[in-house]
């Protein structure tokens, strides 16, 4: 029994392109489709683009996660999620693990043909928005073995939203999450590194839903459709490549130039989102303070109560490589706790 993407019961999440709902695309890490059914297998039928790296999607079934590995065949494939289950009451939720290294197809779920599907659990009433790099989206999190040192030689197979602090606070908060990350990226064009060698920055990729052009059609993302209640802005570390000018001269042309373009971006998410509780930020990952002093700067000149800027106990020293799990723990419940009190 095919269950297509346009099933009642299905439940999604995040930031989605579905133009054509019969095949929406994720894009974003932490996207998500959620089935409750009553039967002894599962399986998908998905379409892989990749654009590097290896590509994985995560499910979890009855809570316990795993993952599947996707390939590069042009074509849509079966994966086999689940087999000789009890028959009995099961929920699957199949999320994006990594960013924009792949776009992945949904073309449906199948079950058995004496399989029943149930009305999917309810969504949280808190919804929250990450802006945010490869730390956001959770790049290289399980590679606890390297917890505090740089990155091992990896090809995508230790990058997992689930265990990124964004999506750790959101679960901590009870609140549904878009999760707007993407690895290497800075806030301008040209900096950064994400789409070397013509970088892409979030000025460009913050208000899309299908930003490579290499994917695909541009596609821009209509807010009219999810309305967060708090955002947090982590853009700004990524910014130092391929010159760290706010760290060499902090009160120069080219940190007040970005210090104008950071203004006009906040300014731009607060005209879509009035009443969001906008929280700047970066990570624990090694960086020059300079670049969370300018941050400050901005916070202050724009002078809204609901703006706020947060640092991290071990902000910008943490760790020289990615977070891992333990690292994204201690940076959501740091996080969790100080929106939790502004709420």
């Amino acid at each position: 029994m095919l269950v297509s993407p346009e099933h009642k019961y299905l439940q999604y999440s995040g930031r989605i392109e579905d133009s054509n709902p019969q095949a929406p695309v994720f894009i974003f890490p932490a996207s998500s489709v959620t089935i409750r059914f009553c039967g002894r297998g599962i399986a998908v039928r998905l379409q892989n683009r990749r654009a590097y790296w290896n590509n994985y999607m995560g499910v979890i079934l009855d809570g316990a996660q795993s993952r599947i590995c996707l390939t590069e065949k042009p074509d849509r494939e079966r994966f086999v999620l689940a087999e000789n289950l009890p028959d009995t009451e099961h929920t699957l939720m199949l999320f994006k693990r990594q960013d924009a290294c792949h776009e992945v197809t949904f073309l449906g779920f199948e079950l058995p043909e004496d399989a029943g599907i149930l009305p999917p659990p309810a969504k949280p009433e808190r919804r929250m928005e990450v802006y945010g790099d490869s730390v956001s989206a959770g790049e290289v999190a399980e590679a606890v073995e390297y917890t505090g040192k740089p990155d091992p030689e990896h090809n995508g197979e230790y990058s997992n939203a689930w265990f990124s602090y964004a999506w750790m606070t959101a679960r901590k908060l009870k609140a549904e999450l878009h999760d707007i990350a993407q690895g290497g990226i800075a806030l301008m064009d040209k900096e950064g590194y994400f789409h070397a060698p013509d970088y892409i920055g979030m000025e460009h990729v913050w208000d899309k839903v299908r930003y490579q052009p290499e994917a695909g059609t541009v596609r821009k993302w209509d807010f009219a459709r999810y309305t967060p209640h708090v955002v947090v802005a982590a853009v700004g570390q990524n910014d130092r490549h391929p010159v760290d000018y706010m760290k060499e001269d902090p009160a120069g042309k080219r940190a007040e130039i970005w210090k104008e373009h950071y203004k006009s971006w906040i300014t731009a998410l607060r005209g879509k989102y009035p009443q969001a509780l906008i929280v700047l930020a970066t990570t624990i990952l090694e960086h020059d303070h300079s670049w969370d002093d300018a941050i400050g700067q901005v916070c202050r000149e724009l002078d809204d109560k609901r703006i706020v800027h947060f640092l991290y106990r071990r902000n910008g020293c943490g760790t020289p490589g990615h977070i891992r799990i333990g690292e994204a723990e201690e940076m959501a419940r740091e996080l969790a706790a100080f929106i939790g009190s502004r709420w």
